[in-house]
């Protein structure tokens, strides 16, 4: 058994799997959100959060991990209690900064903020050169009934 099948092997019954390969462009990055709610609606899972997280990611695979003529790969993995995203560029040679607090008149910078407020755990995971991935895992809270508010 090679470490692709025994990978395979350890996934639950219930994981639902997408990928696609997408232009780093603009048009390639909306696509990428697009499609990744589309998906997670078609599985009948919460999508507002992660269509924000993809967007993000993918804004930054096209933003700063594009090399001209390469895509990226945008993968979603969902459980009944989890979705976990992943994109990948072919800029592992540049690694992600620090999410900070940009200044007030900055006009971009907040995207990593964004994710690190939405996801449960997010990261970033060398992958075969000259690629990296960045990860988001999002709990999925199973819906209920909702609280009635008190008198």
């Amino acid at each position: 058994m090679n470490a692709e099948t025994a990978q395979a092997a350890q996934v639950p019954a219930t994981a639902r799997r997408f990928a696609v390969q997408l232009s780093s462009t603009r048009r390639g990055a909306r696509l990428a959100r697009l499609l990744a709610t589309e998906q997670l609606r078609s599985w009948g899972l919460p999508f507002e959060k992660a269509a924000h997280v993809v967007a993000e990611l993918a804004a930054n695979a096209v933003t700063h991990g594009r090399v001209p003529g390469r895509d990226f790969h945008l993968r979603l993995k969902a459980t009944d209690d989890l979705v976990r995203i992943e994109v990948t560029d072919t800029r592992g040679d540049r690694p992600l900064p620090d999410p900070q607090q940009p200044s007030p008149e900055a006009e971009s910078g907040r995207g990593l903020l964004l994710v690190e407020a939405l996801a449960d755990r997010w990261g970033v995971t060398p992958d075969l050169p000259p690629r990296k991935t960045v990860w988001a895992e999002l709990t999925i809270t199973p819906p209920g009934p909702r609280p009635v508010p008190p008198l």
